[in-house]
């Protein structure tokens, strides 16, 4: 009989790439297993799939394939489909017709399992966040029901083992295939997974072993912590099944912006207005700090931008909290809006004073001026 060409089989280009044909495989082969198509020629199907698959996906056969057909792959010493293609490879494809392969031995399904971990946001003021405080907060988890001791069952009886699964939780069953025996291990539907059955469930978890818990708790925020931080508190998340210990709460911050300091860091910055006369004459003025005020030196005739530095006044180290940052002072010279009779006749005042002090400047320039090119001669 002649063979059809490996690419028709798979339905697939022959510039296909590796990912090409392995999907345009997989796509047929859920379609053609002798387990999902009961049609008489769906196993001959498979194996010609099979076939192209084993050929293809090997890039020595498939270039001898491309050169020289099917004559090529016989003179090679092919003998054509023998199932050696990487099950590693289409495990998930067989699991989707059969469940895991290879028959595992099934897990304790009354063994103790974590909790989950909760996560709770919570939101600090800037100073909080710089200095570190203790915040009471009501959290809801689940803990272990104290009437029934986490067993689900009412005090007094005990759970019975499931029949259907004998207590493994599990059902095997086995396909056979030509390509080899598989075993499907599938939940028990029955005890859901649980090997046991409650036959008299606790009226206060109704049978599930934890209950609902609000409660408060203290979570302490050390200083220096930063907006997105997040904090662990071990064994507050919910209680874990079969008695198994509970996860752990995650605390994500978020810190409120300051109306005057922006932070980057551990260091502070902030903008400081100063007066025209301040700027030129100098002064000592008193600039915010997150903790309180500190008095800076501003020297005569500072322009606007100029940054002075308070040093330590900035935000605590996190693993480090007697160290910390710095605060940077940007001074901004502010142009008044609205003056009064006094101050406008002195800022008059100054301003005949620059125009004379202007003038006899350009006096002198012109002076100089006048000796250098020689006129006036």
């Amino acid at each position: 009989m002649t063979k059809r060409d490996y690419y028709d089989v798979l339905g697939v280009e022959r510039s296909a790439s590796q990912d090409e044909i392995k999907k345009a495989f997989r796509s047929k082969a859920r379609e053609y297993h002798p387990d999902v198509n009961k049609a008489p020629e769906a196993e001959s199907m498979f194996k010609e799939l099979g076939e192209a698959y084993e050929v293809l996906s090997d890039q020595e056969r498939r270039s001898m394939y491309d050169h020289y057909g099917h004559d090529g792959l016989s003179a090679s010493g092919y003998q054509g489909f023998t199932g050696g293609f990487d099950f590693g490879d289409l495990s998930d494809l067989f699991s989707s017709f059969f469940g895991e392969m290879g028959g595992r031995s099934a897990v304790n399904p009354n063994a103790p399992t974590r909790g989950n971990d909760l996560r709770l946001d919570l939101e600090l003021s800037f100073n909080d966040a710089i200095f570190g405080i203790k915040k009471d907060v009501e959290i809801e988890h689940l803990e272990h029901c104290m009437t029934c001791k986490g067993t689900g069952s009412k005090p007094g009886s005990s759970p019975t083992k499931c029949s259907t699964c004998n207590g493994t939780g599990q059902i095997q069953r086995t396909a056979r295939t030509f390509i080899g025996s598989f075993t499907q291990v599938s939940t028990c539907p029955d005890c859901r997974g649980a090997g046991q059955k409650i036959t008299s469930p606790c009226q206060e978890c109704a049978g599930n072993g934890r209950i609902q818990v609000s409660k408060v708790i203290t979570i302490t925020i050390p200083a220096g912590v930063d907006h997105g931080a997040k904090l662990r508190i071990s064994g507050e998340g919910d209680a874990g099944k079969n008695l198994g210990p509970s996860g752990d709460l995650y605390v994500v911050l978020y810190v409120k912006p300051h109306e005057l300091f922006k932070r980057e860091g551990v260091n502070i910055y902030i903008d400081q207005a100063i007066t025209f006369s301040q700027a030129a004459l100098g002064a000592t003025i008193e600039a915010p700090k997150v903790d309180g005020v500190e008095k800076i030196k501003i020297n005569p005739g500072v322009q606007t931008g100029t940054v002075l530095v308070i040093k330590g006044c900035g935000v605590p180290y996190l693993n480090n909290p007697s160290r910390r940052g710095d605060q940077y002072v940007r001074l901004l010279v502010v142009t008044p809006q609205s003056l009064n009779d006094e101050q406008k006749k002195l800022f008059k005042r100054l301003e005949e004073i620059e125009q004379e002090k202007a003038s006899k400047h350009g006096g002198i320039l012109n002076k100089f001026k006048d000796a250098f090119t020689g006129s006036g001669h």
